[in-house]
């Protein structure tokens, strides 16, 4: 028997949820010039990059990517980003990942970031899975969905493949 793919979320779907999501961050940050997005590699970082292009569409903040690579089978590891510590220092910053199932990346991620003053610190999922292991949440998020914890979300973000999937 084949399986038949659960999509949650297709492509237009996903662009919609980009969209709000970017205007919710404007609204957040109207008064900053720029604003770090601090995208989760690898399909963390691809959504921040959807982001940034969503909010160069609607306001005249830069939004200015930085990639974050965590180990998330050991996210204890050291954490490296594609900005200095310099470059986000007082800075608007929003640490960005597809989805949030027990909040162990992101929490690894939040912890990485405050080693530095900044003047705003947010973070924004596509797909919010509320199976939290640690007191983190998403500010910003696509969709919540409670799923059962055998269950696995995929995001793919290959042209108009993009999508969610329920597995």
């Amino acid at each position: 028997m084949d399986l038949i793919e659960n999509c949650i979320l297709n492509h237009d779907e996903i662009n919609h949820k980009v969209k709000r999501i970017a205007y919710q961050i404007y609204e957040s940050n109207v008064e900053e010039q720029d604003i770090i997005l601090a995208g989760i590699a690898s399909n963390g970082y691809l959504f921040a990059e959807k982001l940034r292009i969503a909010l160069l569409e609607i306001c005249d903040i830069n939004p200015i990517l930085c990639k974050v690579i965590i180990d998330k089978k050991h996210p204890t590891n050291l954490i490296t980003t594609s900005l200095s510590k310099e470059e986000y220092t007082n800075k608007s910053l929003v640490l960005v990942d597809d989805v949030l199932n027990s909040g162990t990346t992101l929490i690894y991620g939040v912890k990485h970031f405050l080693d530095v003053p900044l003047k705003q610190f947010k973070t924004a999922v596509l797909v919010n899975r509320n199976h939290k292991k640690y007191p983190v949440k998403a500010d910003f998020k696509g969709l919540s969905l409670s799923t059962s914890l055998n269950e696995h979300i995929t995001v793919t973000f290959t042209g108009q493949e993009t999508k969610v999937i329920l597995e």
